[in-house]
């Protein structure tokens, strides 16, 4: 079905891109209206999540090598329950990525092409994401390696020209109210954090499988401190109105410049945002059709492209029909689904494997002993 093999470094990139790429936007917002000026600290809570599903990823794919979720669910719980479970792990990948495809196209709506319909922006983002993934995944993989500069650098030259703005007097004090509104703070960017399981169908196709793990945890830390980075960012800027804006970062940003060199460059996270967003929804996508097939035991994954980009273009509009939608989604939902697919879910798998095998090794050193 997918015959290409990608390196360690690859994965990681496609890894932090599908987390990041969303979480810089309008993270800090959700996460600063419960955890307010301690709001750094909250992705740093919330990476134990990332490095926990890493950890169980890495466990199960030991234990099945060369497969994904959805082909050793059905051998760990059976033919029916694998089904049905990876039914629900579809539909899961199905609504997020609706749910990033509307992020994407709110955002460049709202601040930059006002007047373009919201159906061309879906559109032409998901055909774009199409003809990559039909490539496959070694093509996939290339576009994040060549992408992960042009995603990294200008964001964090933006942050470091910001830096003549900061106040840093805006974290204190800190834990003023103790340590649980930084842990209701974690939630929302727990659900970020629980995107890293697309690991689990990335694992078979490592060129070096004994350097996932490693990868991984550099994925998921990676990750946290560009979480902690960009919100400290917008906390010196922004202050308490951090809660209040919908794109804090793009606002803290409007205040960078060097001298009168550079100025206005809010259309550099514009282009970072459009570069983070292909990966992510990519690699969603590629999730998806990859899943789908396996689940429908088909040979190939590329017949199934198309058709998923249509119902994609749908749940983009079904499931969420406003902005006010996909906040509430973002803050509420996502991290619900995401602690019940991403983590519960193959917390239960690893379980049910360990003692499938223990039972196995009892029952093979059963006779020996007689």
């Amino acid at each position: 079905m997918e015959k290409g093999k990608i390196s360690a470094l690859q994965m990681a990139m496609l890894l932090y891109l599908t987390i990041v790429a969303t979480g810089i936007i309008g993270l800090p917002a959700i996460t600063a209206k419960y955890a307010g000026n301690d709001l750094w600290i909250s992705p740093i809570i919330a990476s134990l999540a990332g490095f926990l599903i890493v950890f169980i990823a890495i466990t199960l794919h030991k234990l099945y090598p060369g497969k994904t979720v959805m082909q050793y669910s059905e051998d760990i719980m059976g033919r029916i329950p694998g089904k049905v479970s990876g039914f629900f792990v579809l539909i899961f990948y199905m609504e997020v990525t609706g749910s990033v495809i509307r992020n994407y196209s709110d955002f460049i709506l709202t601040s930059f092409l006002f007047r373009t319909p919201l159906i061309f922006v879906v559109v032409s983002m998901l055909f774009l994401c199409a003809f990559c993934i039909y490539g496959r995944l070694e093509v996939l993989a290339r576009c994040a390696q060549f992408l992960f500069p042009i995603f990294i650098l200008p964001l964090f030259f933006s942050i470091l020209f910001l830096a003549k703005d900061f106040h840093f007097g805006n974290i204190l004090p800190i834990l003023e109210n103790g340590i649980m509104p930084t842990f209701k703070g974690a939630i929302p960017p727990s659900g970020w954090f629980g995107e890293i399981f697309v690991i689990a169908f990335l694992l078979p196709y490592l060129a070096d499988e004994k350097k996932g793990m490693k990868f991984g945890m550099y994925s998921v830390l990676g990750t946290m401190l560009t979480f902690v980075i960009v919100n400290l960012a917008a906390l010196f800027v922004l202050g308490m109105a951090t809660s209040n804006k919908t794109y804090p970062l793009m606002n803290a940003i409007r205040y960078a410049n060097l001298g009168s060199f550079f100025e206005n460059i809010e259309a550099v996270i514009m282009a970072v945002w459009i570069v983070g967003a292909f990966v992510k929804i990519s690699v969603l996508y590629y999730v998806l059709a990859l899943g789908t097939a396996q689940w429908l035991n088909l040979s190939d994954y590329r017949p199934v492209v198309w058709p998923i980009g249509i119902l994609l273009v749908q749940f983009t509009f079904w499931g969420l029909p406003s902005e006010m939608a996909v906040g509430r989604f973002d803050a509420t939902d996502f991290p619900l689904y995401s602690f019940f697919i991403q983590l519960s879910l193959p917390l239960f798998l690893l379980v049910i494997a360990l003692m499938r095998n223990k039972y196995k090794k009892k029952k093979d050193d059963k006779p020996a002993q007689t």
